[in-house]
This record gives C-alpha cells, structure tokens and sequence, in this order.
C-alpha cells in the first residue's frame, strides 16, 4: 500500500492512502474506526473509470485532511486538464467534500464514482486475520447507503448521505456531471458511524458529547487545552517542535469513554485506541506537570474498574488495576478477555505511584481521600496475588494460558524477556522493573497512609516492607561480575542475566543501591544499549538483539523519558541530558512526532533514525516524550510546597524557558541554561 495518511478525534480515527482511497485489507487497519469497529473498509475515488494520483496532501491539522489529486501517470501530471480536491474532517462521524475542477476552455461531462464498503472488522480481527461471523447487508434508502452489521444484539451501522446529482446503489455512489469551461463542481458525503445498544439508540447519544463534533469544536476544544499548558521559549527548533505536536497529539487523542462518560487518553493509532492501564498510567505521569487536569480521569476510570474477583479469563484478581479495555465484537462475545482484561503486573503499583505524584503536583488531597479503599486494595494485591511464589517479588503467569498475555510487563511480546544467550525463561517471571514499581508504591503508599488517611501504623509498616524489598533485590538481582542488575529472576530464582533497558526504570523507582547507580548508568549510556539515537530495549551483543525487533532491540521513547528521569533523580544530569538529546534529535526526522518505537541501528550507521515498520504513531506515551524529557532538563521536581528546579540542560540547548507552569504553588516559571564541560556531573 502507498504512504498512509490519517485523521482522528479521540478513538474515531481513519487511515486511508496518500489518494484519499481506502482498500480492504487485513495486514494493517486501513478504513473508518470508532471503537474498535472499522466501520468503512472501501472507499475508493474513481474519475471516468481511472483511479487519481496524489500530487500534494494539506494534513496540517489532527482532524482534517486534504488531498489534490490528477487523473493519468506521473509523465501527464503537467497537462492535467482536470483535477480533484478531497477535504475531510472528522468528529465521532467523518465527513468528505469532493471538488472537481475543469482545467479547459469547454464544458466537460465527468463520471466520479465511490466505490463503498464495509466489514465491520474488529480490530483483533484484522490483527489476527479472522473472519467475520455475523451479517453485513447495504440497504439504499433514498439519498442514503446504509450499511447494515448484526450478529445476534450486536449491531452496528455505517450510515452514507449525500446530495443530488447522485446514483446511489449497494455498492457505492456515482456522479455524472457537466462542468463548464475553468469551471468547479462540489458535492459533500456524511458517514454516520452508529453503534446501537439493546434499545436500539446509539449509545454515545447519552454522553455529554453525544458522540459527534463538528470541526470547529474540536478545533476550539482543542485549542482551549493547549493554551492551558505552559508556554515554553528555547533556542533549540526540535524542542520547540516537539513540544507543539505533543499537545496537539495528545489534545486529538482524548476521547470519551462509554463506561463512564468521561474524557479519557487514547493509547496510540491504530492498534491501542482505548484506555491501557500501563499506558495511560504513565503518559499521565510525564504529562503531570503540563496538564494536570488530564490525570483524575483516568485515575477515577481504573479505580472504577479495579478488580474485584477471581476471574481466570480475564486474568482479573481482588486490586489488581486493568491493563486494556475494549468495546468491540470479540470483547463482546468473549473471543478476547478485554472487557476489561487485567494482564498486566505493573499497572497497579502504577497506579499507587500516579495518585501519589499527582498529589505531589496538585495539592489536591480530596481525590487521595476518595481512592483510599482502592488504593490499599492495590496495595494489597502486590502482596498477595502479586507474589505468585511467595518469595516477596512481583511476578506474572496468566490465568487464561489461551487468549491472555503471556509476558505482562511493559515489554510484553512473546520473546521479549529472555537469558543474555536468548533462551526464554519459564513461567511465573518476575522482571526487575516490576520490583522496583512495588518498592516505590510502597514508599509513596505509606506517605499518603500517614499525611491524608491517618494511619501511621499501615504507613510504618509499607515502609519496612519497602526497605526489605530493596534490601533483598540487590541482593538477589545484582550480577556481581557483570555489574548490572537482572532483566528477571526465573521461577526457581535463577537470574535472567540479558542486558535490557530496564535497568533505567530501576533508577526512576529508587530502588538501586546508591553503590550501584554509576555502573547502572554507565551501561545505558554504553555502546551495547545506547545508540546515539536513545537507549535500546536489548543490548547489541544479547542472543536475541534485533534492532528492528519490536522490544528486543528498538528504540522506544518513552522507555528514553523515564530512563532520563531516573539518571535525574540518582544525580547523573550530564546522562540524563544526553538521552534528551538523542530523543529531541531523533524527533526532527519525525516531523515532530516521536513514534512508538524505531530502529536500534547506531546513530553513525544511519543521517536518521530508520522507522520502525509497524509503529504506532501518534501515541500517547511517546506523545508525552517530549514534556517529561522538559521536566528533566529543567529538572523540575515538587517538595512539599515547594518547587525544586535543579537543571540537567545538555550542552548546546541554549536557553529553556518553561512559563506558567500550574501546580500547588500557583502557577510559576522555571529556566534552564546548557551547562558547560566543566560543571560538576552529580548535585547540581
């Protein structure tokens, strides 16, 4: 398929080719989606039987596209006598204005046809190739094409509407026009994306936004959010770029959750347009100090939805915090566990961690106060269904060894954690990074346990816990000839000695000894993880490093913004600032817009950082990048009513100016200068 180009409004997003056209497949989810269903999987342009080719694409804008388009091969295009302009926009339901223009000096008589389809694939249908079980029918009702989905009660709808000179039939509609001499035709097209309940309404009707938008609200919307986040003045063009799409992706990527009718973060475009608990948790995290008021929600959302039972399908425990939720067809006949699935091992020490910094930020105790049942809850859950083995660490084995996940980390493809020689490790596996999270969970649990719910004895005990836990993990996961710490302890407690980024969350828990933290930054900023781009998943010289391998062996920067922030916290800003660097760098070759994930080649193999085929791109977490990469450099961190600004600029930046930042203390500003060569590395 040509370039993809896509718009979106929160998790109704459309992906066609760089002609506008959308073509059935199922090797990427190309089409028309709303909650998990594509809605139009044809939509293809034809002028006088002859598909149009691209000469330019206006996608300036998250919401609205345009393309400009000419009949014949590239050889013909300067003697194109006619030419066509698609202008779309989305909002809940997406809209298309068709122009043509008569480029001669006579009257010409023109047949524009759109071909139009639909299978109502659910995105884990087209993710694993499965065909459909219910019932598509395409009915014409007057100026309408309706395409009509059931399968038993559920039912889903595509509805087309367009105005006259049009032929409408099942299969598509077709114009045949005559344009005057230098003369223009425009028609427009309406798709109606309806998602029916038992009662036959659509079920968004309910929601405060009622599921559809026009342009101009989301564009006022949109802008009203950015305008609430700080004003940022540097000299260095990549921040300053990436600063801006990062609000503008993250301002498109929110949408409205049918749960609860709340404004929620959408993962990432295509495969992740939904409420993650690990993603959303930590794009909150790096967003805290830009836009706070983007963090309750999704705490309130995962605090609705916390487990309360024992259910193997859905691999749902007593506290444990949802890992993925999902609205369409296969969640809804329980041919996948996401209604929700809860297998993750991370998100419910993340969810401790989150509450505690927004508090930290906000001053706001109130939401502490409402979530302490569930907070304990979780807290509970490290200690008792978190520790599978009963050795006081985090591990994971699934519930539903069918459908579920089987690593329930962060990196959780099937060859993700593995020995240094690339021998997988059996089942329950407890990764370094999963200790860590519950060490700080731990420690932030018990602040808020002594300051808002009066309960100094639950908050003396979580920090014994917590001090036990940091004490046995250096012991248990240090390679002492290797000095570096385990990817994971196996499930007869041998380590899993593979060199991976992880070790960088490590350093953001707290949980390394000081003794250690040089050498643990020494390796990431080492030649075997760091590629001058950013630091790699797996280290080069591991038996299953890959650099184009999804989590052994890209890049993936919000792994670098959280590494970044833990060098921070241990005193290494020189490190810290380099990582900033090589992810700000990567970013101009992006437009801006760091992906989910690129290539782990070294930055001298390579002018630029080489994609990553199947990455998703915007996303949420690699959207929040850029602002949590400002936070280091500035090196902002809240202390009581204070506001800490201790800077980690990397040399060259030039000045960095972040104003109007909101929290507890009002709203302040913070600057930051490159430091020089001769700055002392740890305390500044």
């Amino acid at each position: 398929m040509n370039e993809r180009v896509s718009i979106l409004d929160g998790n109704t997003f459309l992906v066609s080719d760089e002609r506008g056209n959308i073509e059935p497949s199922f090797d990427f989810p190309t089409g028309l989606f709303s909650f998990d269903t594509r809605f139009i999987s044809n939509w293809v342009l034809t002028l006088n039987g002859e598909k149009l080719h691209a000469l330019s694409i206006d996608d300036s804008h998250s919401y609205r596209t345009r393309f400009f388009l000419v009949p014949g091969e590239p050889t013909h295009y300067l003697d194109a006598k006619v030419s066509v302009i698609r202008s779309r926009s989305i909002g809940g339901s997406f809209d298309e204005e068709l122009t043509l223009l008569n480029h001669a000096d006579q009257a010409v008589e023109f047949v524009l046809r759109l071909d139009i389809g639909s299978d109502f694939a659910d995105l884990f249908e087209i993710k694993h190739q499965r065909q459909k079980k219910g019932r598509t029918r395409p009915v014409v009702v007057g100026n309408e094409l309706r395409l009509v989905y059931r399968r038993e009660g559920f039912h889903r709808e595509a509805v087309i509407s367009t105005g006259p000179p049009a032929e409408i039939d099942e299969a598509g509609i077709t114009y045949r026009i005559l344009v005057g001499p230098h003369g223009e035709w425009t028609t427009r097209l309406h798709v109606a994306t309806n998602i029916y309940g038992a009662r036959g309404e659509d079920i968004r009707s309910t929601l405060p936004l009622g599921g559809h938008r026009s342009v101009e609200e989301i564009h006022v919307e949109q802008n009203e959010l950015i305008a609430r986040a700080p004003k940022l003045a540097c000299d260095c063009e990549p921040l300053a770029g990436a600063y801006r799409r990062s609000l503008n992706d993250l301002a498109a990527l929110r949408y409205e959750s049918i749960t609860l009718g709340v404004r929620l973060l959408a993962a990432g475009l295509p495969w992740f347009m939904t409420l993650f608990g690990r993603d959303s948790i930590f794009t909150s995290l790096q967003i805290l100090p830009f836009l706070p008021e983007l963090v309750p929600p999704t705490l309130l959302m995962l605090a609705g939805l916390q487990g309360s039972r024992l259910d193997d399908f859905r691999d749902e425990e007593p506290g444990k915090i949802l890992h993925e939720l999902r609205y369409g067809e296969t969640a809804g006949f329980e041919e996948q566990p996401h209604s929700p699935y809860y297998g993750s091992a991370d998100s419910t020490a993340l969810f401790v961690i989150l509450l505690d910094e927004y508090e930290r930020w906000t001053g706001d105790g109130n939401l502490v106060r409402m979530l302490e049942h569930e907070t304990r809850a979780a807290l509970a859950w490290l200690d008792t269904y978190g520790d599978l083995l009963g050795t006081g660490y985090i591990s994971y084995l699934t519930r539903n060894p069918e459908t579920g996940l089987q690593n329930q980390c962060w990196k959780d493809s099937w060859d993700a954690i593995s020995f240094s020689d690339g021998r997988l490790p059996a089942f329950p596996r407890a990764t370094c990074e999963l200790q860590g999270y519950a060490y700080d969970a731990k420690l932030r649990g018990a602040r808020l346990a002594r300051t808002f719910w009066q309960d100094p004895a639950y908050a003396d005990r979580l920090e014994r816990e917590a001090a036990a836990l940091k004490e046995r993990f250096n012991r248990d996961f240090w390679i002492h000839d290797r000095e570096y710490y385990a990817l994971a302890l196996d499930p007869d407690g041998h380590q899993v000695d593979a060199l991976s980024s992880n070790i960088g969350h490590l350093l953001w828990s707290g949980i390394v000894d000081e003794s250690r933290a040089a050498a643990v930054a020494r390796h990431l900023l080492g030649p075997r993880l760091f590629s001058g781009w950013g630091v790699r998943t797996l280290a080069d010289d591991q038996g299953r490093y890959n650099p184009i391998g999804y989590h052994v062996g890209t890049v993936w920067p919000f792994d670098n913004s959280i590494i970044a922030w833990g060098l921070w916290k241990y005193g290494f800003r020189e490190e810290a600032g380099k990582i900033c660097e090589a992810m700000l760098a990567a970013s101009r070759y992006f437009e801006g817009r760091l992906p989910e994930a690129f290539a782990g080649y070294e930055r001298g193999l390579t002018d630029y950082p080489v994609q990553y085929p199947t990455a998703c791109s915007p996303q949420a977490w690699s959207a929040g990048t850029p602002p949590l990469l400002m936070r280091v450099m500035l090196g902002l961190e809240p202390q009581g009513e204070h506001l800490i600004i201790d800077p980690a600029v990397p040399p060259g930046m030039g000045r960095l100016e972040l104003l109007d930042i909101p929290g507890r203390w009002g709203r302040v500003d913070a600057l930051g200068r490159s430091r020089s060569p001769h700055d002392e590395r740890r305390g500044q």
